[in-house]
């Protein structure tokens, strides 16, 4: 029964992604210059491949260096706001991509409020990456190190090891393989991103994504762009498949015997803990408190009242919560199916785990191209632009309940059944109380998600159905001082829907119930 559950996710992915990317890639092979191979002949290609892979490594290194910190400043201290960062370090990932690029501009772009111009800069770009993905490493640490067992670091310290010798002895074996599912993440993230790379990397440090965007949109080039996109969807392909494999190694119940946090003690801990939460700052708050900055003199002057009484921006704003309503009944549905089904299929679970990160291994650009020529008598519908909507955000969802699925221990699920309880019935009262949270906060990203969606919203969609992303795009492609700041006072208020979203799908955390009692009332 749950490997039949897969039909629906799958028949989804194949008409919404692979057939579009099959659809695409065909129409430039007959007409491919300079040919599959040939790409790395091409000087100016290869250029793009090779820096979209710097770029990506460079940003996964960092997020992994600075992260291995804050986390075990996080897992390891217990003070005053501790609950309150760790959700907040969540932010950059919540906020749209285009909010996220507009925060590194507002923060050194020109008049920036540092006043450092890092235009034309590769730096901007990777500061722009760790921003956004600094937040996964660090809650992956968390996570690894609450997997620590406490009798083992304390049999060692008992033996005379000093605490870093501990901590490499016994703690870093145990966070390794997840810092590796984070970087590779990481990576795939920035080797696969659109948005940051086109605001943030210009002509000049343009990646792949932006090239094949560039070649289609502007170049009409079908046949390199063809071949450039064949070559990004191997290159993340390969990586989403380690994703997948380190992911499922890690499916293990959650310890008993956690370390314990404490407060900092010592001049040392607390610079410690001071250095960690002054980073945690300028690196995940800065860029959007720069976007607050800079547009607080238009809330000072009331021209930002104006700019959002405006009838643009009215349709925006409708449009934008329109479409994420209608994908997202789309998106659950879609993500619940393939996390179950994955659980069934036992050997080839890896790969249909992968397939999930589809759409994003696969260019947003590359897919609404695919979709319209594949499609081309649907081409400004609305089911088809919700349906690609969901295909972007739906991954948020399966991935996360995958995850929560794989920790539930089998011997509940095994009692309830042994006391009489229907599959069904195991599920609603064992399985589901467990796997609520991780499902809530899947929802809650992909809704944040598709609040901000940017590339499908510009290729996909009429004139009519602007959204804040589209207008905020448009704002930006208006010279004078007066658009720049209507851009940034819409940027802030779709960071803040999309921040008011998450939190009132998430909700606030609760304690998780004791598995024993759902077993035994199943």
């Amino acid at each position: 029964m749950r490997i039949a559950l897969s039909a629906l996710p799958l028949g989804f992915l194949l008409l919404f992604a692979a057939a579009p990317v099959a659809r695409l890639l065909a129409e430039g092979w007959g007409t491919a210059e300079p040919g599959f191979w040939g790409l790395w002949a091409d000087a100016y290609l290869r250029g793009r491949v090779l820096w979209s892979l710097a770029q990506a490594g460079l940003s996964a290194a960092l997020c992994v260096l600075l992260g291995l910190p804050l986390a075990w400043v996080f897992a390891r201290f217990e003070f005053a706001g501790r609950a309150l960062a760790l959700r907040a370090l969540m932010l950059p990932f919540v906020v749209p991509t285009l909010v996220a690029a507009m925060g590194v501009l507002a923060l050194f772009g020109p008049r920036g409020v540092l006043g450092i111009d890092g235009s034309d800069t590769p730096w901007l770009l990777v500061y722009g990456n760790v921003f956004f993905n600094l937040c996964l490493v660090v809650r992956a640490g968390v996570d690894a190190l609450d997997q620590v067992s406490a009798s083992r670091v304390a049999a060692a310290r008992t033996l005379g090891a000093t605490p870093w010798r501990a901590f490499w002895r016994v703690e870093w074996p145990a966070v390794r393989p997840w810092l590796a599912s984070a970087a590779c993440l990481s990576f795939l993230y920035c080797l696969s991103g659109f948005g940051l790379a086109l605001v943030l990397g210009g002509q000049r440090w343009a990646t792949a994504e932006v090239e094949i965007y560039t070649l289609v949109a502007h170049e009409l080039a079908l046949g390199q762009a063809g071949v450039l996109a064949l070559w990004m969807l191997l290159l993340n392909g390969a990586v989403a498949l380690a994703y997948a494999a380190i992911e499922q190694r890690l499916a293990v119940p959650a310890r008993a015997d956690r370390l314990p946090r404490r407060a900092a003690r010592g001049m040392g801990e607390r610079a410690a803990l001071a250095a960690a939460l002054a980073l945690l700052g300028a690196v995940a708050a800065a860029p959007l408190l720069a976007i607050v900055w800079r547009a607080a003199p238009a809330l000072a002057d009331g021209s930002a009242w104006r700019v959002l009484g405006e009838p643009a921006t009215q349709l925006a704003l409708g449009n934008t919560l329109r479409f994420t309503a209608l994908a997202l009944a789309l998106a659950l549905p879609m993500g619940v199916l393939h996390a179950v089904s994955a659980q069934a299929l036992r050997g080839w679970g890896v790969v249909w785990r992968a397939a999930a990160f589809l759409p994003f291994v696969v260019s947003p650009v590359t897919v609404a191209f695919g979709l319209l020529l594949l499609y081309p008598e649907w081409t400004a519908s609305l089911p088809l632009l919700v349906a690609a909507y969901a295909l972007i955000a739906y991954p948020f969802i399966a991935k996360a309940l995958a995850a929560a699925l794989d920790a539930v221990p089998p011997h509940l699920a095994q009692a309830a059944a042994t006391l009489g309880a229907s599959p069904w019935r195991v599920f609603w009262r064992v399985t589901l109380p467990q796997v609520w949270p991780a499902l809530r906060r899947g929802t809650a990203f992909a809704a944040a998600t598709m609040l901000g969606e940017f590339a499908v919203s510009l290729f996909l969609s009429r004139p009519e159905w602007l959204t804040l992303t589209t207008l905020i795009h448009q704002r930006l492609g208006r010279p004078g001082e007066s658009n720049l700041q209507a851009a940034l006072v819409l940027a802030g208020l779709l960071m803040a829907l999309a921040l008011l979203v998450f939190v009132l799908i998430e909700g606030r955390a609760r304690p998780r119930p004791d598995p024993a009692d759902h077993a035994r009332t199943a």
